[in-house]
């Protein structure tokens, strides 16, 4: 065991940097790392500058980390079912001195509202598992399963609950992939949420978006707004200008 600032490291953990934020963030190749994805969703958002936020499936805390960088003001708070990454992310908030502003809590995401009560929340942000219980990969570690499949949480399951913890007017912010579109569109019309905004991101210029960042808020008023693609990659490997000013600090937000 070692440490950093006081917050023990276990065994195949490490400290990195959180974008160009004076944050860092436990991270293990074993049980979780943050991708793009925590970062894009963190970015489109709309963060209130008031309020209260809570991240769902929250890993190791990135999504809400770095949204605490976007509003001084509002208190943020995860879920996270696996006591391993609860763990993690706990000790993510220690390190960042955020005790005070963002809050982990263990627990499944489907028993929500027995923990925290309806309508508590201006803002929901979710990075659900991605894919169906069975497909994919089956020689997974039991955290990277849970993690990408529909094992303990379908898509349904967050849309449903998210619907139940929001303030009238508030938002559900999702990252999913683009091939569920409807799905997500269906299922929040169904349980009061309105898309109200979306972004398709683009691998590269000549290929099919392989994710969708879409928000909603509840029992809003119908109108959907298309942003601009998103291009990850321009020239061979390297982000387009807009990811590179937000990896490298001179953006905070996906508009």
């Amino acid at each position: 065991m070692d440490s950093g600032k006081n917050v023990p490291l276990y065994e195949s953990e490490r400290i990195d940097d959180l974008l160009t934020h004076e944050m860092k963030i436990i991270q293990s190749h074993e049980v979780f790392c943050f991708s793009m994805d925590a970062v894009l969703l963190a970015r489109f958002a709309s963060v209130p500058k008031r309020g209260r936020v809570l991240d769902m499936c929250t890993g190791n805390g990135a999504i809400p980390l770095i949204m605490t960088t976007r509003s001084p003001e509002a208190v943020f708070e995860g879920i996270e079912l696996q006591p391993r990454l609860y763990d993690m992310a706990s000790r993510n908030v220690q390190l960042n001195n955020l005790g005070d502003r963002l809050t982990m809590h263990l627990g499944d995401v489907k028993e929500a509202v027995q923990l925290f009560g309806y309508g508590k929340f201006d803002l929901i942000t979710c990075n659900p598992p991605y894919m169906p219980a069975g497909s994919g990969e089956h020689n997974l570690s039991e955290h990277f399963a849970i993690a990408r499949h529909e094992i303990r949480l379908c898509l349904e399951d967050v849309i449903r609950v998210g619907s139940q913890l929001l303030k009238n007017g508030g938002k559900l912010a999702l990252v999913h992939r683009s091939t569920r579109l409807i799905d997500i569109v269906t299922l929040m019309r169904q349980y009061g949420i309105e898309p109200k905004r979306m972004r398709l991101v683009y691998p590269r210029r000549d290929a099919e978006p392989n994710m969708v960042l879409i928000e909603g808020i509840r029992n809003g008023k119908p109108e959907l707004r298309i942003q601009p693609p998103l291009i990850v990659y321009e020239n061979g490997e390297e982000y387009c200008e807009e990811l590179q000013e937000i990896y490298f600090g001179k953006r905070d937000s996906l508009s």
